[in-house]
């Protein structure tokens, strides 16, 4: 088992910044590690994801430029850095663990763990 635990999320105005933090604990392997987004009412959506060695990340069109993925093996730690930040990204924010190391999945089905999630608001 893994467990993965947020934390980094609040209230910001708009043209601000946030950094999400996703720490993993328990059973140690290798997984690329990805971010979603969730709203009421709609489905969980892919914002970023970053392979198991860090070289490789993906990023969803709507946060392309404005947020920025990383990731610390040694701390077992994940990074969402979000510049620019719009009403729009309001929503409670995932992270989650894939066993598949590339970080080419883009579909919440497709991971194998998560964490409980963390809100962020952004006001205009």
């Amino acid at each position: 088992q893994v467990q993965l635990v947020e934390s980094g999320g609040g209230l910001v105005q708009a043209g601000g910044s946030l950094r999400l933090s996703c720490a993993a604990s328990g059973r140690t392997f290798s997984y690329a590690m990805g971010w979603f987004r969730q709203t009421p009412g709609k489905e969980r959506e892919f914002v970023a994801s970053i392979s198991w060695s860090g070289d490789s990340t993906y990023y969803a069109d709507s946060v392309k430029g404005r947020f920025t993925i990383s990731r610390d093996n040694a701390k077992n730690t994940v990074y969402l850095q979000m510049n620019s930040l719009k009403p729009e990204d309001t929503a409670v924010y995932y992270c989650a663990a894939d066993f598949a190391v590339a970080g080419t999945s883009f579909q919440p089905g497709e991971y194998d763990y998560w964490g409980q999630g963390t809100q962020v608001t952004v006001s205009s």
